[in-house]
């Protein structure tokens, strides 16, 4: 695991070794152990490395056998054993052992086609002096992130956005169609960053500069096309080995690893299978919560008992302050997600003891986990009400006070098909936009359609896959929700305490198998991810597998109701937030009023939190210095949110 960075002089411009430098400097937590470079001419390649496989040996740049070709590497090939037996019988010599060296090999052999024999998690930057040809590519699920644009007629890349803007070139001017989608998803959009001109490199997507051509092309995609002849125990067998071959892949390692442990039915199965593979016992980690209804940690505890494994945990306090402006800094954009705060401390709790964790994310989009889709099921009979009686529902709920009961439920009516699902997702519709923007900023956010790109997905999955309502939300969810939400915050919360954080359930072995599950064993009988469930049958405890989904939820609401009250209208109603003319000062504290009236709008604040705090780490600072300020080691003390940590033999 590494970051990575670089810079290619499109039309010959030469790169100095302290631009590079000054790149791999930003994102020393994700790689501490080492550096490396490449600077020669119009181009310059770097990485920070942490080191996992070959810790000796396994330095990058890494090179062919005549140092024609050269790679640097931010993730794992999890399948470069085989992949190395291979090119050794077809004549390739190897010098390391480590799994980034195959990359290389597998270029001279198979050019760009490389990229669809790799299974792993990955972003690259891949060198090729006799062509004069650069390709950098991301894993086909978007686990690795990957930044990048085009300044003053050279290519910019990096694994995290604060390594380009160590560039004089790239001014931090804010995308306002990012910033519209933020406000409506959580998140910054697939395709462009918070940052005006930078952009991310979508999952299964490569780059390559050649001639003074750049282009970007996609590798990989999944199609929802379900076999309908596989018997429903036939589906349960495959998927069985497929889930314990991609956990054992996932566990090769040089270095110490362990699990993240939530208790839920996807993280208890990582661990599950395991311990089928590992000769001591598994280091497992938690975190849990003093208040009882958002608190897992006895179902984290009774799975920990039942496969012996050296479980830690930690309760964590409401004061979460402390961190937040930490938080803000590695999460490099702002971001909606109150889900980071647990995933930031249960990450660095892991930090103490392990380098590698392995965690059960992706499996509420593979096998249809998520209460939402139940939702949408019934909420399709809403196509049996007449247009015309909807859109007069539609007006009533318009004419509503806002924040008065049942006015988001009666304007919901109005929407047909997938609108009606991503009007659901929608933290802040176009109407209230309106007014949490000033006058101005409100035309530049408003001007871009921040639901474009899940259309998009939804007619894609439709055209060129199964035609089920299920199978497209879902292929929507893996190409934005996922990469966007659950694995940008799992790998920036883990690179911050510089862990490495491995999905085996989104090997993309087992996402294509799971595209060829029917609908109706996904979503069985008002049961949701039925067949993952039967498929852990025998593994798991059945009392883990059937109680009800709890989520990664923090009591964030009853926290901006007490504790962080104080602390959420200090920064937001600040003179500093007030002084960029942003927001609507007024509506902020109607949402805060509101709140405290008892309408849930955690997410909505949090979001707001999150964007100002960002805006103070990386605007209002004309240097962008190592660590943000006031920042503590990434394996420092668990003091500033435990309430008790401990280890649970």
């Amino acid at each position: 695991m590494c970051g990575i960075a670089g810079i290619f002089g499109i039309s010959g411009e030469p790169v100095g070794a302290g631009e590079v430098k000054s790149m791999c400097d930003a994102i020393i937590p994700r790689g501490p152990d080492d550096e490396g470079y490449y600077i020669h001419g119009n181009v310059g390649l770097g990485m920070r490395r942490l080191s996992i496989i070959d810790v000796a040996h396994g330095q990058q740049p890494v090179w062919n056998e005549d140092e024609t070709i050269c790679v640097v590497l931010n993730g794992e090939i999890y399948n470069f054993r085989e992949i190395r037996r291979d090119l050794s019988l077809r004549g390739h010599c190897f010098r390391t052992s480590s799994d980034t060296e195959v990359i290389v090999h597998l270029y001279e052999e198979y050019g760009d086609e490389c990229l669809d024999h790799l299974q792993g998690m990955f972003a690259f930057a891949l060198w090729d002096s006799r062509q004069q040809r650069l390709l950098v590519a991301r894993d086909r699920l978007g686990i690795k992130p990957l930044f990048y644009g085009e300044f003053d007629g050279r290519l910019v890349f990096g694994s995290e956005l604060k390594s380009l803007l160590k560039l004089p070139a790239i001014e931090r001017q804010l995308n306002w169609s990012a910033v519209g989608h933020l406000f409506s998803f959580l998140s910054t959009s697939a395709q462009e960053s918070i940052i005006d001109g930078v952009h991310k490199l979508e999952p299964g997507h490569f780059i390559t500069v050649e001639r003074g051509l750049v282009q970007v092309r996609r590798y990989w995609d999944v199609a929802f096309q379900p076999d309908h002849y596989r018997s429903e125990q036939q589906t349960i067998e495959e998927l069985r080995a497929l889930l314990e071959d991609a956990v054992r892949m996932c566990m090769i390692s040089d270095v110490p690893l362990g699990a993240f442990l939530s208790g839920g039915l996807d993280s208890s199965s990582v661990v599950a299978l395991m311990s089928r593979h590992s000769a001591a016992p598994v280091k497992t980690f938690s975190i849990g919560f003093a208040d009882p209804d958002y608190d897992e940690s006895p179902y984290a505890r009774q799975v920990a008992q039942a496969f012996g494994t050296e479980h830690h945990e930690l309760i964590l306090n409401p004061d979460i302050s402390t961190v937040m402006q930490d938080m803000a800094w590695h999460l490099d954009e702002p971001f909606g997600d109150s889900s980071a705060i647990p995933t930031y401390m249960v990450s660095q709790l892991a930090s103490q003891h392990v380098k590698v964790v392995l965690s059960g994310d992706g499996g509420d989009e593979l096998f249809a986990g998520y209460d939402k889709y139940l939702v949408e099921q019934k909420e399709r009979r809403y196509r049996q009400i007449p247009a015309t009686l909807r859109r007069t529902m539609a007006m009533a709920g318009d004419l509503m006070p806002e924040g008065m009961k049942g006015r988001n439920f009666l304007r919901h009516f109005a929407y047909e098909g997938h609108d009606r699902y991503l009007d659901a997702a929608t933290l802040f519709r176009r109407d209230e936009k309106h007014r949490l923007f000033q006058d101005g900023i409100a035309q530049r956010v408003l001007a871009a359609d921040p639901w474009w790109y899940l259309r998009s997905c939804l007619s894609r999955a439709s055209a060129h896959g199964d035609s089920h309502w299920l199978s497209a939300l879902q292929y929507a969810d893996i190409k934005n929700y996922l990469p966007l939400d659950i694995l940008t915050k799992v790998d920036r919360m883990s690179m911050a305490h510089s862990i490495e954080a491995r999905v085996p359930l989104l090997d993309y072995r087992l996402v294509e198998f799971a595209a060829t599950i029917p609908a109706d064993l996904r979503l069985h009988n008002g049961s949701t991810k039925h067949i993952f469930k039967q498929a852990m049958r025998g593994l798991l405890p059945d009392e883990i597998i059937d109680r009800r989904k709890k989520g990664f939820a923090i009591p964030l609401g009853r926290w901006f109701r007490g504790e962080l009250d104080g602390f959420a209208r200090d920064l937001l109603l600040s003179d500093t937030s007030r002084a960029r003319g942003i927001f609507n000062a007024g509506y902020i504290e109607k949402l805060l009023r509101l709140h405290q009236q008892g309408r849930p709008l955690d997410l909505q604040l949090w979001t707001l939190m999150s964007f100002e705090l960002w805006c103070r780490s990386y605007l209002d600072c004309h240097k962008i210095s190592r660590f943000p300020p006031q920042q503590s080691s990434s394996r420092s003390d668990l003091t500033a949110m435990s309430g008790r940590t401990a280890l649970i033999q």
